[in-house]
């Protein structure tokens, strides 16, 4: 027998699923466990075990490989939870990332922010002007050294950073990408000061062009690398006293795993580790049933996430924005706001009522939890509404508490709004709806797409409470809402489906047509980084795919377009084929007719994707057909419309559902770990995978 199993940790609560090569597919969710977060990992493990009569030594012994994600990088960027670090940078150009190429006004605010340009300032600079020093050293665009290194000059600006407490180091020199030798002897120098030192250089992070995003991106892989190293240094130590044998695996942004001795060398790359996994899942979930189409949405207690899939791909970008800086990172397009089940509810100074970003988290947690939290939050909004059963969460281990659920609502909402409790309950929940509506069409909708072609997946531990509105908000007909044995813990289904996925990227822009020897060199190069890369992992691989791509724009615009390119040798055919699908994906993100051939194309990046799939992947095991028509175990009044009121809605108990039921709305579904509405005027069916589907009838 050989397990794999996927460790999702959130915020809120930390989920893993087990699958083994017969078929069995188990999930467990427990509480997670900050600042360790490693605690909360073994304790979802030992619930796993406990499911197998098996002791966590002997679950672990016999498994074959765990895939981890993890939010803590991200959590500790977004919070400025990071150690001080020293930047190192070609004379001249230190001030690049406090300038901050005129970007830091505006990546990552939202429309309405963007509105009020006296409120915007650049005050995110992501280290003090002390810490970032300069040398002496250039090497022009060719490559080529124009300027030696002056290495005198380098161990004085080192020792200056270590003596002023910094913990770690980026190195980023101009034209580095095109010849890294200056940044690997500053690696060098810095080894010989002190060896223990974390560097990060960004030709071997971000060998892309444009100064302000490779320097960003290497800052912030140096200011999480030495607390990943840390973190998954403590955690695999403890697996391993435990038993396990088998890779410890890391998801990235990218959709795939590395292991975890690789990943705190590229940081950065983890940061999107949870966010991508329930893309990952619904992509195997999708192949399963037939849909290539997909909206994945994922409700956690922190954060709403959405995914899109299409023609059975997941969306994929080459960079992505944390605190107004651009990153440059290859990664599932996942767009995200701080509206999960623990997101609290408040209102802003012209009395309207808001919903996140903050969140209750695992602690406090909502008022509910009875943990000392005073906030109402959407979990708060659902007990009182009747959505969420008063005996609680986790199967009766997390029980719930009403009395501080409506006094929250009552002090902070309801009576500065002049409600009654369940109308400002009822309020939060069509607020909830309505926002996160929002979001899905920014990542439908303004992608060139029309959500009637897409079938919705509905998971984590509040997603399924809340799709059917949200799903209504886009316009979106068909919800599938994974009620099998993953549940709520469908993001860890999805960490259990990933491959190991590499990237290798080199900027080296040219024009439109160009020689294609000099993409072939390119092309080779990165993928025989890549193969060694997959080689270092430690797992032995089914298959090793590569798939080669450039970054394209027209000349004399910003906006870069990926482009497949065809497996070599390379001619001019093969490019100019690479050129036409670049303008057909640009007029499908920009408009047609809005490209220019005229102009020029120019490629700018090369890049390799290598997947080492892996021996088998979890599926999602067949329920049994039904044998008459589902029953309701129990009815209690819920409120799912407030023009409606509080309605007698049958509850149904998800272990009773077989092959076939259909669920007349108004109906609860409740889970373990989750609880389903099924809105009137809609039906809910449950398939060959135990999954209930959400169709709208009215």
């Amino acid at each position: 027998m050989a397990y794999v199993i996927g460790v999702d940790v959130g915020g809120t609560f930390t989920d893993a699923v087990l699958d083994d090569d017969a078929g069995t597919v188990l999930a467990a969710k427990s509480p997670s466990t900050p600042p360790d977060y490693s605690r909360g990992v073994l304790d979802v493990l030992e619930l796993l075990a406990e499911q197998l009569s098996k002791t966590l030594p002997e679950l672990l012994a016999e498994t074959h490989h765990i895939a981890h994600g993890t939010t803590s990088s991200l959590n500790a960027l977004v919070m400025g939870n990071v150690p001080p670090v020293g930047f190192l940078t070609t004379k001249g150009h230190r001030d690049s990332i406090f300038i901050m190429n005129v970007e830091g006004r505006y990546l990552g605010r939202s429309p309405h922010e963007l509105q009020h340009v006296l409120g915007q300032s650049k005050d995110h600079a992501l280290l003090p002007k002390r810490h970032a020093l300069e040398v002496t050293e250039r090497i022009d665009r060719d490559g080529t050294v124009v300027v030696g290194l002056d290495e005198d000059e380098a161990r004085r600006a080192i020792r200056a950073l270590l003596a002023d407490g910094v913990q770690a180091i980026a190195v980023s020199l101009l034209w580095s990408f095109r010849n890294p030798v200056h940044e690997r002897r500053l690696r060098e120098l810095i080894a010989e000061e002190d060896p223990s030192v974390f560097v990060a250089l960004s030709s071997e992070v971000s060998p892309r062009i444009r100064e302000f995003a490779r320097n960003a991106t290497t800052i912030m892989s140096t200011q999480i690398g030495p607390g990943l190293r840390d973190y998954l240094g403590t955690l695999e130590a403890s697996l391993r006293d435990n038993g396990l044998t088998g890779p410890l695996l890391v998801m990235q942004s990218n959709g795939g795993a590395v292991a975890a001795k690789e990943a705190p060398a590229a940081a950065i790359s983890t940061v999107g580790s949870v966010l991508t996994g329930g893309v990952v899942g619904s992509v195997a979930l999708g192949r399963q049933l037939g849909h290539r189409n997909i909206i994945s949405t994922d409700v956690g207690g922190t954060t709403f996430l959405a995914g899109l899939i299409v023609d059975g791909e997941p969306v994929r970008d080459t960079s992505t924005v944390i605190n107004h800086h651009p990153i440059n990172v290859p990664t599932l397009r996942v767009d995200a706001i701080g509206s999960g089940g623990g997101a609290i509810a408040w209102l802003d100074a012209g009395g309207n009522l808001r919903i996140g970003p903050r969140s209750a988290q695992a602690v406090p947690g909502p008022a509910c939890y009875g943990n000392g939290g005073t906030e109402p939050t959407n979990t708060d909004a659902n007990l009182v509404l009747g959505i969420l059963p008063e005996k609680g969460l986790l199967g009766g281990r997390k029980p719930l508490s009403l009395e501080p659920a409506r006094q929250a609502i009552d002090t902070q909402i309801a009576k500065p709004l002049g409600l009654s409790v369940e109308e400002a309950a009822a309020a939060i929940y069509t607020v909830q709806n309505a926002q996160t509506g929002d979001l899905l069409r920014k990542t439908v909708v303004e992608a060139g797409h029309d959500p009637r072609n897409f079938v919705l997946y509905a998971f984590g531990g509040a997603g399924p409470a809340h799709c059917a509105g949200y799903a209504a908000e886009v316009g979106c007909d068909e919800v599938v809402v994974p009620l099998g044995p993953v549940a709520s813990a469908f993001s860890a289904f999805g960490l259990a489906s990933s491959d190991i996925v590499l990237a290798a990227e080199l900027s080296d822009p040219t024009t439109v047509p160009f020689d294609p020897a000099r993409a072939e060199r390119n092309f080779a190069e990165l993928e025989q980084r890549v193969r060694a890369g997959l080689e270092r992992q430690g797992v032995k691989f089914e298959t090793v795919e590569l798939y080669r791509e450039i970054d394209m724009r027209y000349a004399m615009q910003l906006a870069e377009v990926t482009a497949p390119v065809a497996a070599g040798p390379l001619g001019t055919a093969e490019i100019e084929t690479a050129a036409s699908a670049f303008e057909k994906r640009y007029a499908e993100l920009f408009g047609k007719d809005a490209g220019f051939r005229e102009a020029g194309i120019q490629a700018i990046t090369f890049r390799v994707r290598g997947i080492g799939v892996l021996p088998f992947s979890p599926e999602l095991p067949e329920v049994p057909p039904a044998t008459g028509p589902a029953e309701p175990v129990t009815t209690r009044p819920v409120q799912l419309d407030a023009r409606l009121g509080y309605v007698d809605t049958p509850v149904y108990d998800y272990r009773e559902l077989r092959a076939g039921h259909e669920l007349v709305g108004p109906a609860i579904v409740e889970v373990p770990t989750t609880t389903v509405v099924v809105p009137g005027g809609s039906t809910g069916t449950v398939d060959h995978l135990g999954n209930l589907t959400i169709r709208r009838t009215a």
